[in-house]
């Protein structure tokens, strides 16, 4: 059986996630890589939307709404699982920052935010087209919609149509989705997650074999306890610029 991981050390009276696959988990060591690429991305969009009224669209555990509420006036995530809207909303409280449990199809007025963001969420969805569009409707004149996903061409076994994770439902290559932003914006900028700092270098040195020398060494469970948990958000790096097919994620920055 599949180890379970568990988020640690939570505030008191804040139940804590299980990780799933679902969406990703802060205060898991294992987890830490995912967190930190996802995290990077809000950090990047928080520095974008000072002063703004922003939904946080699928927001899961709440720490993505909890980082745009650092800059932004206010900010609602939005979560349709019971489990972790309860557990953002104990754990993420503040003047700026609040929490709906809603289906993010149905939740908002027309012309209520300044900012939308929709992270590593839109490969879940069915109807992709109706949910753009309708978050298009919730900007106020000169807003914004941020959304994100992962590349398919880094994500999934070279030639096959989508990886093996099981919530999602469609994985893009760069054209697709831009082409899918497209038929709800007017305007769209595309640009992509990519390795920095450390994971550059553990990428030269995949390259050069580190993979066959760690285990050979039996130093694999020593090293991966030690270097996963000590990644940073510092260790990614958006760019509009440079090849988008060998991006980890895309971003896509959209606009009426």
């Amino acid at each position: 059986m599949a180890t379970l991981y568990v988020q640690q050390n939570q505030p008191p009276g804040v139940p804590p996630l299980t990780l799933t696959g679902e969406r990703t988990l802060p205060d898991v060591p294992a987890e830490n890589y995912w967190y930190r690429r996802h995290l990077a991305v809000y950090e990047w969009i928080a520095e974008r939307v000072t002063g703004m009224r922003v939904i946080d669209m699928a927001s899961g555990e709440g720490y993505g709404a909890a980082t745009l509420a650092r800059s932004a006036a206010e900010v609602i995530g939005v979560e349709a699982n019971p489990e972790a809207f309860e557990h953002a909303r104990l754990r993420y409280s503040g003047s700026a920052v609040g929490f709906a449990r809603a289906m993010v199809e149905h939740y908002g007025e027309p012309a209520s935010c300044d900012a939308v963001t929709f992270l590593q969420t839109i490969e879940h969805v069915a109807n992709p087209e109706d949910v753009l569009r309708h978050f298009r409707s919730l900007l106020r004149p000169g807003g914004v919609v941020y959304v994100s996903t992962p590349n398919l061409l880094t994500l999934a076994p070279a030639g096959a149509e989508k990886s093996d994770n099981p919530w999602h439902l469609k994985e893009y290559r760069a054209h697709e989705f831009r082409s899918l932003c497209e038929s709800a914006f007017d305007r769209v900028e595309l640009y992509g997650v990519f390795h920095a700092g450390r994971l550059r270098w553990h990428a030269a040195a995949l390259a050069l074999g580190w993979d066959r020398l760690h285990r050979a060494l039996g130093v694999t469970g020593f090293f991966y306890d030690r270097f996963t948990p000590s990644i940073t958000t510092a260790d990614f790096v958006l760019a509009e610029r440079r090849p988008l097919h060998e991006a980890l994620d895309f971003l896509a920055v959209c606009r009426p």
